[in-house]
């Protein structure tokens, strides 16, 4: 595998980072992952745009020069992923420096990027995923895509440990989002998805279903739901930028609906299966 780091693309196995980067030591860092359809990164406006919102917000200097745009496609010309799907990675840490809590002065970032090939979850997406509900124990910042992941890394270790797919996460007996993905419901035929705001990270597939509804005038309401409306729902799913629109079809070990994918979910993610074949220039 050939990755990116500081300005070069190095095999992987050459790679190095210093133990004393504050990414290591801190957690003090951003990324974004993105997906990539036969050569095309998909949204890469929107993740650029994020990326540098999240800069802005842990006031990280130093990387306004670079083209992340040309990054991700050398990646994927290095790696040679030009057909089917693949996912890149990209993470920029403050960089290394003495071990204070406090910012040091000049840092120099740490930039890193990866690309590998993806296994498309056609398949899953046809029986749905399972869900269980827990506690959102996270910190109050969600909307910065943090590399501080371990509250992250423990809802989805609930799940695992429940064996089902995803863990929906509650916050003052109200939904907020799974583990990695944004969470959503249908009440009645209007879909429902917490607002935007610090407790819930801003998706790039949030916002490319929010334009989707908008152009087929799809009742979207942007609003918390209770935990114990969430059973009653019609339909329950996440999205995300990997899992694109999937259905979750179990919640707590019960059937959401009659326990299939339901329809919503279905004409959703045929819409957002457009809009990836529109972007790569198959349908005009």
């Amino acid at each position: 595998m050939i990755v990116y780091l500081n300005g070069s693309f190095p095999p992987k196995d050459e790679a190095t980072i210093s133990p004393d980067d504050r990414g290591f030591l801190f957690g003090d860092g951003i990324y974004e992952v993105l997906h990539v359809y036969d050569g095309h990164v998909f949204r890469t406006e929107s993740h650029w745009r994020r990326l540098r919102s999240g800069l802005e917000k842990i006031r990280l200097a130093g990387c306004e020069h670079l083209d992340w745009s040309s990054i991700c496609n050398e990646l994927v010309r290095q790696n040679k992923l030009d057909q089917g799907e693949a996912t890149i990675y990209l993470q920029i840490t403050r960089g290394p420096a003495p071990r204070k809590h406090a910012f040091p002065v000049n840092p120099t970032p740490t930039i890193y990027g990866f690309a590998a090939p993806y296994s498309s979850l056609t398949a899953k997406r046809l029986s749905g995923y399972r869900a269980v509900t827990i506690p959102d124990e996270r910190w109050l910042r969600c909307d910065i895509k943090s590399i501080s992941l371990l509250g992250n890394v423990l809802a989805n270790q609930a799940a695992a440990d429940a064996g089902v797919d995803e863990s929906i996460l509650i916050r003052d007996g109200r939904a907020t989002e799974g583990s990695h993905s944004t969470f959503a419901a249908v009440f009645d035929g209007v879909i429902w998805t917490a607002p935007l705001g610090n407790l819930i990270l801003p998706s790039i597939t949030r916002e490319v279903v929010a334009e989707i509804c908008r152009a087929r005038e799809w009742p979207v309401r942007e609003e918390f739901i209770e935990e114990g409306k969430l059973i009653h729902a019609d339909e329950l799913m996440v999205w995300s930028t990997t899992t694109e629109v999937m259905p979750v079809v179990e919640l707590n070990g019960k059937p959401i609906g009659n326990g299939q994918p339901g329809p919503v979910a279905g004409r959703l993610h045929e819409e957002y299966a457009r809009v990836i074949e529109q972007e790569k220039g198959v349908l005009v």
